[in-house]
């Protein structure tokens, strides 16, 4: 911490512990945020990224549950919040959110990992003096957002404020100090603080939506213009026409296989991540912990490269894991399978049900269509036997004279 406050003068040389402040974050502002940024970023929208942050207080922890973004205006060289579209939005959000009634916690941005910046003081100062005296910094780091890993951090930081004491650092001024009267002047420093991710119900239902949106996302080409010298008054043929509309369209079904398989995908990969890491862990041993007395020792083996810590905590964790595996594999073998083949079996059966229904399903349908042809032929039949019958009667006999 000291090394990061000595880099950057905004930063506080406390330790996050001291307040004992915990902010608690849910997912519906991270996804509120990351669709600010991803809309900022595909219209080349000017201006900064800033946004409020609504959730409660109880004593040291904070809860941030909602966030909405901000108008802005430029003063001066510098970004201020238009406070008069803030008032009002800021009235409509606790309206809507009244129970609980939520009120303003903070504010977010965009800021690089190294800490905040004199840029945001303004609207900082400003949210301290009008709003809440006690209001967060979330710092969001696009720059980690982008290069991010399975199972990584978090791309922010939280901060708190407060007004310290700036002490001059003890090489500046050597032995000798300036004495000087009256009380030192106070200046604003920002404090990390520790933060935990909670899930409500209803956020559960939202965080299903994505990945199901997610799972069933495409890349859909840019559609090409007009070109001046194309002749485009021709028509197209209407096959072609109506591939290339149904071309990105998936059904419902599909969507909800897609999402469940994406989901199982992802699992699949954090799964073999863990176990890579297991694997590097036990393989960057010492060698003393590698070799036992039954198994030979092969020379320079374990010895090349840099030796991990053993803990024998992990150790044994990981040794009471592997015995944990003989317990998923099931102990008489034989019924385990007679039982998996008469599931296939039934599954199968099941199939060959449907197909049959399927069938008959369509057998019926050609019977009702054979019918009404049959029944039209019929009807031509006795049309045309009526027609002959008509026509007979108007014939002459032979003993008629013809006029």
């Amino acid at each position: 911490m000291a090394t990061s406050a000595d880099a950057n003068p905004l930063l506080s040389s406390q330790k996050s512990s001291d307040s004992g402040l915990q902010a608690v974050l849910h997912p519906l502002v991270l996804l509120t945020i990351s669709d600010y940024i991803t809309r900022h970023a595909l219209r080349d929208q000017a201006g900064p990224i800033v946004g409020a942050l609504i959730g409660l207080q109880h004593g040291r922890e904070i809860t941030i549950e909602h966030a909405f973004e901000c108008a802005t205006l430029p003063k001066d060289g510098d970004i201020i919040l238009n406070a008069d579209w803030f008032g009002r939005r800021l009235d409509q959000m606790k309206q809507i959110h009244k129970s609980p009634q939520l009120d303003l916690v903070g504010w977010y941005t965009v800021l690089p990992k190294s800490g905040p910046t004199p840029s945001i003081l303004p609207i900082h100062n400003y949210l301290l003096a009008e709003h809440n005296e006690s209001s967060l910094l979330l710092a969001f780091h696009s720059d980690e957002a982008v290069d991010h890993s399975v199972g990584s951090k978090l791309p922010l930081t939280i901060y708190e404020s407060n007004y310290e004491v700036d002490e001059p650092r003890a090489g500046d001024q050597g032995e000798d100090k300036e004495m000087r009267d009256g009380e030192p002047p106070l200046k604003l420093k920002f404090r990390e603080l520790p933060y935990s991710v909670e899930t409500g119900e209803a956020e559960m239902i939202s965080m299903d939506f994505v990945a199901r949106g997610a799972g069933s996302a495409t890349v859909v080409e840019p559609r090409e213009l007009n070109q001046p010298g194309k002749d485009t008054k021709g028509k197209q043929p209407e096959g072609r026409a109506e591939e290339e509309v149904g071309e990105h369209i998936l059904s419902r079904d599909d969507e909800e296989m897609i999402a469940a398989l994406t989901a199982k995908a992802n699992a699949v990969k954090m799964l073999q991540s863990r176990i890579n890491l297991l694997t590097t862990y036990l393989e960057r041993l010492p060698p003393s912990y590698l070799s036992t007395s039954n198994s030979p020792r092969v020379e320079g083996q374990a010895s090349d490269g840099p030796h991990t810590t053993p803990s024998h905590t992990i150790l044994r964790s990981i040794q009471a894991l592997a015995n944990r595996l003989s317990l998923l594999v099931p102990s008489n073998t034989e019924a385990f399978e007679e039982e998996m083949l008469s599931e296939a079996n039934d599954v199968h059966l099941m199939g060959l049900l449907n197909n049959v229904m399927q069938s008959m399903t369509e057998a019926r349908g050609v019977g009702k269509k054979f019918s009404v042809v049959e029944g039209a032929k019929n009807h031509t039949r006795k049309v045309d036997n009526v027609m002959v019958v008509d026509r007979g009667s108007f014939l002459q006999g032979p003993g008629d004279l013809n006029v």
